[in-house]
């Protein structure tokens, strides 16, 4: 199963791709950070979905994985990152993907053991989780953490079904 995992952000949308093969093992295949400029919403927001639709066409991914929005203190902020996130969410939905969504909480749990795990923990554990990775940037990093999430989810989910 191959999972992209996408973190939003106007200007920073990170994205990462992982395979998980039988047995569990999870494999890297690329991360990267799709960004924008300042300047006009709508331009930024096409440019989002644009740039995810290229990253979707060339990786084939099975399934998608979203973090929730967490609730931000600055009402315009979080209205924008409100609107990246829809081009996060549509972009894999276009694409015929299954769209997943987990708290950021819960991808840090799954990650690092705890839920208040910060950048540099979600980091280190995604490159000992994913030989080989070497995410460029903190957003790319967090992307592969959340489609390490979902790679784990389904796994379990899967095992549930089977007994």
């Amino acid at each position: 199963m191959r999972v992209i995992g996408i973190d939003p952000g106007l200007r920073n949308m990170g994205w990462g791709m992982i395979e998980r093969r039988e047995g569990g093992k999870l494999i890297h295949i690329a991360s990267g950070v799709i960004q924008t400029k300042t300047g006009d919403l709508a331009p930024r927001l096409a440019f989002l979905f644009d740039g995810l639709m290229d990253v979707l066409l060339e990786y084939a991914p099975d399934v998608a994985s979203v973090e929730k929005t967490f609730v931000n203190r600055d009402p315009a902020g979080a209205l924008k990152l409100g609107h990246a996130r829809a081009m996060a969410l549509l972009a894999p939905a276009k694409a015929g993907l299954e769209v997943r969504e987990y708290a950021p909480n819960e991808v840090k749990k799954t990650i690092v053991g705890v839920g208040h795990a910060d950048k540099d923990q979600i980091a280190h554990m995604v490159k000992l989780l994913l030989p080989g990775a070497a995410p460029k940037t903190a957003d790319a990093a967090d992307a592969l953490a959340i489609a390490i999430c979902h790679a784990q989810h389904s796994s379990f989910r899967n095992l549930k079904a089977v007994s």
